[in-house]
């Protein structure tokens, strides 16, 4: 994992070194891009997208003219290497990258909040599998980003309890790197080499009850001991230094938009569908918001510690955080995260 990542921040080195500079250089934006991944697990973004919640909360703190564009990426990989390479300003993906830029760049990158802590569901359509510990050599596991995706980080956490602490890899080369939707039409192709998704809503269900024999394995929750914050908002301390309201109006834009997700889960619904071309219905998005830990939409970030202390016992990270403030932009420092 680590000889994998170095390669990408070895390739961004002028960049990296761009993000230790002081912030005294930089200067403050009005076109602000941010990225995401597919799925509803970025419900918030696709609210704050449409109904321009960054762009209003900057304006009542007396910044005007804030525009927003909005790129999605299949993997959180991908969004690391455009902030390092300057295309994107602030990225909404999950625990694992923004710990790990963190530690690379000494904590040059940080989070802003989190936005959402739904389950992740291990997922096979192979009748032989039931059990983390039925994997054999040739059983191909669907990843957003190999080793260092949220869920390719919960599968280790998985195999060292299942196998022995020392035993953390065991699965990594049984991964594959998909985004969501090419694995959900892998496991929906039974010719397909990949039987196995570690899928995010609304893949998750798509998958349950569309792929024949789809059946869950494990899921997050059941690993972390509860909610694991898989979505959040983080950026360059040198952005956040030179850009002070902006961050603050990400932080009131994402607290307004899951807002609406509870008081007005229907309306949110339909803009998530208008914006991703999410062709599930409606009431099938609402019956799956009933769903246990589907209404986890919170700033706090949740779980992320022992995600941390899982990266620094296996060498990934050379920096142990001493707690989640550490990794998180003062903004957030009020929440009560874990």
């Amino acid at each position: 994992m680590i000889k994998h990542l170095s390669k990408r921040l070895a390739a961004a080195a002028v960049t990296t070194a761009a993000l230790l500079a002081p912030a005294a250089h930089a200067q403050q934006k009005s076109e602000i891009a941010l990225s995401r991944q597919p799925g509803i697990f970025y419900m918030p973004s696709h609210i704050m997208e449409k109904l321009k919640l960054i762009e209003k909360h900057a304006a009542s703190l007396g910044v005007a003219g804030v525009t927003t564009k909005w790129i999605t990426f299949s993997g959180g990989g991908a969004q690391t290497d455009a902030l390092l390479a300057g295309g994107v300003d602030i990225l909404n993906t999950g625990t694992g990258n923004l710990l790990l830029l963190w530690d690379r760049t000494r904590g040059g990158v940080k989070g802003i909040v989190a936005t959402s802590a739904q389950p992740m569901t291990l997922i096979s359509r192979d009748a032989n599998i039931r059990s983390i510990r039925d994997f054999g050599p040739g059983d191909k596991i669907a990843v957003p980003t190999v080793k260092v995706s949220t869920q390719a980080i919960v599968l280790q956490i998985a195999a060292a309890e299942a196998f022995g602490a020392d035993q953390w890899s065991k699965l990594d080369a049984n991964t594959v790197q998909l985004g969501h939707p090419d694995a959900y039409a892998a496991l929906a192709n039974s010719k397909h080499e990949v039987h196995n998704h570690f899928s995010i809503p609304p893949f998750t269900f798509l998958e349950l009850k569309n792929v024949p024999g789809a059946h869950v394995v494990l899921s997050s929750p059941d690993v972390m001991g509860g909610p694991l914050s898989q979505a959040q908002f983080f950026t360059t301390t040198k952005f956040a230094d030179a850009n002070p309201k902006i961050i603050q109006a990400v932080r009131d834009a994402t607290k307004e938009a899951q807002d609406l997700i509870r008081s007005d889960t229907k309306q949110a619904i339909e803009i998530y569908k208008e914006i991703t071309g999410d062709k599930t219905s409606v009431e099938e998005l609402l019956d799956l918001l009933k769903e246990p830990g589907m209404m986890e939409w919170n700033l706090e970030p949740q779980g992320t510690m022992k995600f941390a202390a899982h990266l620094y016992k296996t060498g990934t990270l050379k920096n142990q955080p001493k707690a989640w403030t550490d990794y998180y932009l003062p903004v957030a420092h009020d929440l009560k995260g874990n």
